[in-house]
């Protein structure tokens, strides 16, 4: 199911044009660690479902890092809390969360492990999110 589109401004237009969908600072961030680490990678591979963040190609997982609003992280409890154009945000939203999982199922079928870090998690607990990855890995 595709979402309604929005109608909007000419200013919001603009604002949302600034919204980029690669290269986050928590993306970075955790890219960065993992080479110090010794991981190889490639970034946003678009030769797997849902392009992965980092997708280490020698272990088989597809690490991504997902913005809390965009992938609905609390989302049962955030979605009551939508003032405008609620119902738009609500089917986008949603339609996101579908799509990961769908993402998630094809990734494990060519024998990936997808893995899913929030960004603030990846900000604030660094050592946290590469010891997950890290003990995958040595498993």
């Amino acid at each position: 199911m595709k979402h309604r589109k929005l109608s909007t401004t000419p200013e919001i237009s603009k604002r949302m044009s600034n919204v980029h969908l690669k290269e986050s600072k928590a993306e970075i961030t955790l890219a960065k660690e993992l080479w110090k680490r010794g991981f190889r990678y490639r970034k946003n591979y678009r030769k797997l479902p849902g392009s992965p963040d980092i997708a280490i190609l020698k272990h088989n997982i597809a690490v991504f890092v997902d913005g809390e609003f965009w992938h609905g992280k609390d989302w049962e409890d955030k979605k009551n809390r939508l003032k405008n154009n609620r119902l738009y945000w609500i089917e986008k939203i949603e339609e996101n969360m579908a799509r990961d999982r769908k993402n998630d199922v094809l990734l494990m079928g060519k024998g990936w492990l997808p893995i899913h870090f929030w960004e603030m998690e990846v900000i604030t607990d660094l050592s946290s999110c590469i010891d997950i990855i890290v003990n995958l890995v040595s498993e």
